[in-house]
């Protein structure tokens, strides 16, 4: 008898587990049964924005159901990461993010609304794209080592330009660069690359780091000195151009663009588009597209992007903590 109701308690339980195991298989084999909406949230026309209309193209096609990407601008992208983070967790609603930013603001923002860890499941990278490390032709370098020698020599008067405000990627790479290498230069926080390039060109600031898509334009014409790029090896495009973890082993910064969904998003769906945005970032009208745009098409698994975002969520903590940046 006691044997017979074990047997009993363990078939329940099994059934149990098994139901939302089937309930999420049949959610995926379904999805998508309604339009996807991908938030981007910065505004249109930068690296994300026309990534996310290419990709959400791609997607609408192979999944024979329109994509609506909507631009959610504000906060270094806070505004819109929220949103999706209070969205329903059906696979309905997705941020396509600069991470660079998204793995910063926790430390950054000590009263964010949300936690990336906790209320955002990674979906897939698609690329990464490196910082350009330029500066002012009015300043006297042209190498970094000449930049490091000359703020060094000049402590407090070089003006680095936080091309995306305070917190975000551009800002945070000055600051890191500041670190490694023990220069100390005053920063000048802009709303978007546009106007930090402006401003570059004028000779009203003297250094920064920004997307290759806004600042190479202003190289390639003259207008401001490239001295290195951020990736871990040389770019193909400018084989030329010396990286700067060839002075600063491990430094690597830039903009690397990924998809998110909402917390308890069901795995099985997760999956699905883990799976057909890699297909979309390896086709070659997609990869002709991201050269254009200065990067490289990346390919994560869930759970390597999960760690991916561990990782870099810590390693920014360290930053931002040892030079006491709190945005309120």
């Amino acid at each position: 008898m006691k044997k017979a109701l074990k047997i009993a308690i363990a078939a329940c339980c099994a059934a149990a587990f098994a139901v939302p195991a089937a309930a999420q298989s049949d959610a995926a084999a379904n999805y998508p049964a309604k339009p996807i909406k991908l938030i981007v949230p910065f505004p249109a026309g930068g690296t994300s924005d026309v990534l996310g209309r290419l990709v959400g193209d791609k997607l609408g096609q192979a999944f024979g159901q329109t994509v609506v990407v909507e631009n959610r601008a504000g906060a270094n992208g806070n505004i819109g990461a929220d949103y999706v983070a209070r969205s329903d967790a059906d696979g309905y609603t997705l941020l396509l993010v600069d991470l660079g930013n998204l793995t910063i603001s926790p430390s950054v923002y000590p009263n964010m609304p949300f936690d990336p860890l906790k209320d955002l499941t990674p979906v897939t990278m698609l690329a990464f794209s490196p910082h350009l490390l330029v500066t002012s032709n009015a300043l006297p370098v042209k190498t970094q080592d000449e930049l490091v020698a000359y703020a060094k020599a000049n402590p407090g008067k070089v003006n680095f330009a936080a091309a995306a405000g305070i917190g975000s990627a551009p800002h945070m790479a000055g600051v890191l660069f500041a670190q490694k290498t023990g220069v100390d230069w005053g920063y000048i926080p802009y709303k978007g690359g546009a106007q930090a390039m402006t401003d570059l060109i004028g000779g009203q600031v003297d250094a920064t780091t920004n997307g290759m898509v806004a600042t190479y334009p202003h190289v390639k014409s003259g207008k401001i000195r490239l001295l290195a790029v951020t990736s871990e090896k040389r770019l193909p495009q400018l084989p030329d151009v010396p990286t700067v973890s060839e002075k600063i082993p491990g430094f690597v910064t830039g903009s690397w663009q990924g998809v998110l969904a909402p917390a308890g998003t069901p795995a099985a769906i997760v999956e699905k588009l883990n799976t057909e945005m890699a297909k979309i970032i390896k086709m070659p009208d997609v990869q002709e597209k991201l050269l254009t745009l200065g990067a490289e098409p990346m390919d994560m698994t869930t759970a390597e992007f999960n760690t991916w975002m561990h990782t870099q969520v810590a390693n920014w903590a360290v930053v931002v903590k040892e030079a006491g940046i709190k945005i309120e």
